[in-house]
């Protein structure tokens, strides 16, 4: 039975790829070769080059190109065509050009949380397409919050436009205390996602869930450099964050230590050291802040409270005056 459903599955992409073919349609074609139903090998990276060559064109190629690609996407009921689509989406966020990306980043007009619409993926034609529905939702996840970071941070993580350190620590060094926290944020927040990932289960040795792990740990050595940038100006900036920025850069710190998937990905201790020394620090600004808030309080009061007497006083003077005069 599972034999006759990867024959049809053959069928169909050799009949979608004739008709194309016959049509003239070059992105369509190339996008079908790439995303085939065959649920053990991705897309090969002739495949992947070929569609990536629509962002040297015109916008108006490159729009079409995003569009059918999404088209087959949200279409299709098969797990493996799904994960191919996503695979060639992460493609071109880490290796497309800018015409390509900027596409993708406004597709499709109306934006939105979870645009892809894949959280209620279920393929469960056969026990290999059931275990990779699982991959399919956590995967458009993954890639929708790589996208929503991507426009916090101002470019697209993992691509040719983030990898130069250099320019990235002078880009950090301008940024304002929120827009450094809020990015620092988006990091760790895309950082949790990865630890949602499914177990491989079954899926342990397919070949296309190994490329997704592949793509996902590249994504992960970027991210951690940006952490690192941000974490070393956040030393530099300790003593001029005001009480609330001290303690959201403590909570995000903290998220830091208590990630399972930075614990297993980071082996070195200097940045274990520099996640607690920066902490330290942070707790102290807020604690300072908040004994100088406590003290602010109570001169307050005080001040409030010797009025308080004084007119008390004042009054008990004014009583006793007449008292004084009816005794002479």
């Amino acid at each position: 039975m599972a034999k006759l459903r990867d024959l049809i599955g053959v069928m169909k992409d050799k009949a979608s790829q004739g008709k194309a073919a016959l049509l003239s349609k070059r992105a369509t074609l190339s996008l079908l070769r790439a995303t085939s139903h065959d649920s053990f090998t991705p897309p090969t990276p002739k495949q992947l080059s070929t569609l990536l060559s629509f962002g040297d064109g015109s916008r108006t190629a490159a729009a079409a190109a995003i569009e059918i690609l999404m088209d087959r996407l949200q279409k299709t009921q098969n797990s493996a065509v799904a994960l191919k689509c996503l695979i060639a989406v992460h493609h071109i966020i880490k290796h497309g050009a800018f015409i390509l990306q900027d596409q993708l980043s406004v597709y499709p007009a109306s934006g939105g949380r979870n645009y892809l619409k894949l959280s209620n993926f279920r393929d469960n034609n056969s026990p290999i397409s059931w275990e990779l529905s699982s991959w399919v939702r956590w995967y458009a996840q993954y890639i929708e919050q790589l996208l929503c970071s991507s426009r916090t941070l101002g470019f697209f993580l993992g691509s040719k436009s983030s990898s130069d350190a250099e320019s990235q620590e002078e880009r950090v060094s301008g940024l304002m205390n929120a827009d450094l926290l809020r990015e620092t944020d988006a990091l760790v927040t895309l950082i949790d996602e990865v630890g949602r990932k499914p177990d491989c289960g079954s899926t342990k040795g397919n070949r296309l869930v190994e490329e997704i792990e592949n793509l996902v740990g590249e994504d992960l050595d970027s991210i951690m450099k940006e952490v690192c940038v941000r974490l070393k100006e956040f030393r530099e900036r300790l003593g001029c964050l005001s009480f609330g920025e001290a303690v959201e850069l403590v909570y995000e710190l903290k998220r830091m230590e208590e990630s399972r998937e930075m614990k297993t990905m980071v082996v070195e201790q200097s940045f274990w050291d520099a996640v607690r020394e920066v902490k330290e620090k942070a707790n102290q600004e807020v604690v300072k802040e908040e004994v100088k808030a406590y003290k602010t309080v109570r001169r307050h009061r005080a001040s409030e409270s010797d009025r308080f007497e004084r007119s008390v006083l004042n009054s008990a003077d004014y009583l006793r005056f007449p008292s004084g005069r009816l005794l002479l």
